[in-house]
């Protein structure tokens, strides 16, 4: 029988921070009605702790299972390793660098919890697997680093720990945190040492090893203890698949996936966060996995009250700084590829793979020009050359001296064939003169050039830089050159080029600096576009789930603009 008294948070008579953590979680919860200044307050002064509802779920069953005969509960094992990394481990990045690793409560009440729910029968550990997820700048990196580090020096002889991630950089994160701490426990490496295969304790010895993606032997492997970090860059399960299987002959195995939301669809993470949900809430049975979620109770709240942050962010103010949140809240009002990725990177909001780009808000905007306000102007132009049965985009955008208005001259072409497609009233919009039929089933690439062709003959534009996609230019890239004397440069279709540039052509659109005459192509172009945000923040434009939808305009928009952040100055110098 577990000895539990909530009022002193004691258990079998001695402290325990889970216990501690619960009940500064319930005196958050009872302190909703405060001001927010004198929450804050009690915040900072750790008398209470601000949660989301997951975790709170997460507690209540663990304190419910204090009552369950099946387990007993001895944190012996955990107050040797948190000792540990409070006495021993030093932490290894500026502005705490080489300063004594103190844990927050959250990581102690994490850590006893891990070690301390025993099977009565047996006496082995419970908790055989973890999920943390944890908003990014947390110490995440830190706090596996430190585990790692009091496992290798405190666990069972001849242990074998792993540090895993999809990426071999990744993995190295964790690994070379550990290696530092090392360095600072023992310099002279008298108990342990590092070679290139990996880092071993010459007295009992364990060792440390890297496995990712890309070391390609996953096969073979005896691991006790392995840490997985961001597991939400994984597609699939080989290697948290292997890890298992290799933990299959250990008694006391444990396996600690550490990572924040991410964008990939149906990945590892997302059937990890489905089974480990399904656990959490009673829905399946499987008391070997321990699911402890940093998560938002809405992505309304994030918007409307600084203080729920630290439900996704329990060291928020203690390693991740609340101005440095604050700038980024700022950021993911103003621009939506901010927004997906802060959300899903600062508070564990899933985004998925493709959000629209850009709102009807955004692109409205009812002034209008005449081609005759720049007769005689220089311009950059852009085509996006698609496959040849395809409705094609080429535009041109000229800007005024001392403006940083944008104007869009624009042209769609687009084979006969295609034009009683249901996608779009294509029809409609060849007789109102924004699209050219092209006889046929294929796009007739010259007629683009005579387009070109046109502006320069009827309003004396000529293009100043040219720019279009690889797919099929050779030809036409010459026709331009040899016909009308332009250079039209290739310019990469990948998230590298189109990143910063898609970025600009938003913040230009909130900011209306963007004349399209309102083109109901280039409208529906616009409006068809998501994006898709890499772990790095890094966007580039994708189709919805609808192929039907074009975003032809939308691309050659953002190429426009790729151009003009290369070339920027020299054409303002001509116009």
């Amino acid at each position: 029988m577990i000895d539990v008294n909530l009022t002193l948070n004691t258990i079998n008579n001695e402290h325990s921070y889970l216990l501690e953590y619960y009940n500064k979680a319930i005196k958050g919860l009872d302190s909703i009605n405060c001001a927010p200044v004198d929450i804050k307050s009690l915040i900072e002064n750790g008398e209470i702790v601000i949660i989301g509802q997951e975790l709170m779920t997460c507690l209540e069953n663990l304190i419910n299972d204090l009552d369950n005969p099946d387990y007993y509960y001895d944190n012996s094992i955990a107050e040797l390793r948190i000792e540990f990394i409070e006495t021993f481990c030093k932490h290894t990045k500026s502005p705490f660098y080489g300063k004594p690793f103190l844990l927050e409560l959250w990581e102690k009440a994490l850590i006893e919890v891990i070690y301390s729910f025993r099977w009565s029968e047996t006496g082995l550990r419970r908790f055989k697997k973890v999920i943390l997820l944890i908003g990014r700048k947390n110490g995440k990196s830190a706090i596996c680093g430190a585990l790692s580090m009091a496992e290798f020096m405190c666990g069972n002889g001849g242990s074998d720990l792993i540090c895993s991630s999809n990426d071999d950089n990744q993995a190295s994160i964790i690994y070379d945190e550990i290696n530092t701490m090392r360095e600072m426990f023992d310099p002279k490496e008298k108990r342990t040492h590092k070679n290139q295969k990996g880092i071993f304790n010459l007295i009992t010895r364990s060792s440390i090893k890297k496995l990712s993606d890309r070391t390609r032997n996953k096969e073979g492997r005896n691991i006790d203890f392995a840490i997985l970090d961001e597991s939400h860059e994984m597609k699939d399960n080989i290697i948290a698949k292997s890890i298992e299987q290799s933990q299959s002959t250990k008694d006391e195995p444990l396996f600690i996936n550490i990572t924040t939301e991410g964008f990939i669809n149906d990945g590892y993470l997302d059937e990890e966060l489905r089974y480990g949900r399904e656990v959490l809430n009673g829905e399946r049975e499987d008391p070997d996995i321990l699911v402890w979620l940093y998560t938002q109770d809405s992505e309304e709240e994030i918007f409307q009250d600084e203080l729920t942050w630290y439900k996704a962010n329990p060291n928020l103010g203690v390693c991740k700084k609340r101005a440095y949140l604050v700038s980024q809240i700022r950021s993911a009002q103003a621009k939506k590829s901010d927004r997906v990725f802060v959300l899903a990177k600062d508070f564990n909001v899933k985004q998925t793979s493709a959000t629209r780009w850009l709102e009807e808000s955004d692109i409205n905007n009812d002034a209008t020009f005449d081609y005759e306000e720049f007769r005689g102007y220089f311009g950059f132009s852009s085509t996006d050359l698609s496959e040849t049965t395809d409705l094609t985009s080429s535009k041109v955008l000229i800007m005024k001296p001392n403006s940083n208005k944008k104007y869009i001259i624009q042209k769609y072409f687009i084979p006969e064939s295609k034009l009683n497609s249901k996608e779009a009233p294509y029809r409609e919009w060849v007789e109102a003169g924004y699209v050219t039929k092209c006889e046929g089933n294929d796009i007739d690439y010259s007629k683009i050039t005579q387009w070109h062709e046109e502006l320069r003959k009827k309003y004396k534009i000529r293009i100043f830089k040219a720019g279009c996609d690889k797919w099929n230019a050779k030809y036409w890239r010459k026709e331009m050159d040899e016909k009308l004397g332009i250079d039209v440069e290739n310019v990469p279709m990948d998230k590298y080029t189109l990143s910063n540039p898609m970025k600009s052509v938003e913040a230009d659109f909130k900011d209306g600096l963007i004349i399209y005459n309102n083109n109901p192509v280039d409208r529906w172009c616009f409006l068809n576009t998501c994006l898709k945000v890499d772990k790095e923040g890094l966007i580039y434009p994708i189709k919805s789930s609808d192929v039907t939808q074009r975003i032809d305009g939308s691309v050659t928009l953002i190429i426009l603009y790729v151009l003009l952040k290369r070339y920027r100055t020299e054409y303002m110098n001509i116009t």
